[in-house]
């Protein structure tokens, strides 16, 4: 039976259990799933864990059917920041050009759906929760890193070179990967096009959709096995189709 919308309920944790489902569930997707790594991860109970979590907030999509936590996605709003001492993409980008905008930011990460909801309901509860946040927080400008699965880019030449050919940010919005991997890896006439859509990640072609840009750059994660590019959506510059999209059919314009 397909899932349907009252089957799902999205909120912000609460309490140290919620915290440690979503925890969990990043555990089996990013070590698990994808064989990442780091510091505080917790492998004997299971949970990807790290030090920003605490200034983070936690978005969760349970199933209320099995009550259980099938999406999560971790929040930083630039007075969390302040708090944090930095946002969590500043160990890889120079994020200046948006610190100095005066416009009120959002941190996007660890996003992430139960290997069972991918494709279904939970992808729009999870993008309908995160647009309620923006309204209710001021939001202007969401950014947040995205990832590649692997660590050589010239495996992905071709969606990093549509990325940085189709999709970089204009100058005031122009983040800078500090340990530079050009993704010019291909020259746009000799993109093969429909090879760099089925590489590029559903997550970031949903940015994309929504008129989102990447930074100038990409970023190789080696502890969690991962390209990762820059991605930044300036609430101003959407147009009323992907203001409708990113609503995600609430009843709102």
């Amino acid at each position: 039976m397909p899932d349907t919308a009252l089957d799902f309920s999205v909120k912000i944790a609460e309490t140290e259990h919620e915290l440690r489902a979503a925890q969990a569930l990043r555990y089996d997707v990013f070590v698990r799933e994808l064989g990442g790594g780091g510091e505080l991860i917790d492998h004997e109970a299971g949970l990807e864990c790290d030090r920003f979590d605490p200034f983070f907030d936690h978005m969760l999509v349970t199933d209320e059917v099995k009550g259980m936590v099938v999406g999560v996605y971790r929040l930083l709003r630039d007075d969390q920041a302040a708090k944090a001492g930095q946002f969590y993409s500043e160990d890889e980008y120079d994020l200046s050009v948006l610190k100095t905008s005066g416009r009120r930011l959002l941190e996007l990460g660890r996003s992430c759906l139960h290997a069972d909801y991918r494709g279904g309901m939970a992808m729009f509860h999870l993008w309908s929760g995160l647009a309620d946040y923006v309204e209710r927080h001021g939001i202007e400008v969401l950014f947040g890193v995205a990832s590649f699965h692997g660590t050589d880019p010239l495996e992905l030449a071709n969606p990093l070179a549509m990325l940085h050919h189709n999709h970089l940010a204009p100058p005031d919005l122009r983040v800078r990967s500090k340990t530079f991997q050009s993704m010019d890896l291909v020259g746009a006439d000799d993109l093969d096009r429909k090879r760099a859509m089925v590489e590029t990640p559903a997550l970031i072609k949903a940015y994309l959709r929504l008129g989102g840009f990447v930074g100038e750059g990409a970023y190789i994660d080696h502890a969690f096995n991962t390209t990762d590019v820059c991605l930044i959506l300036d609430t101003a510059r959407m147009n009323e189709r992907q203001r409708k999209i990113y609503a995600g059919g609430r009843g709102r314009e």
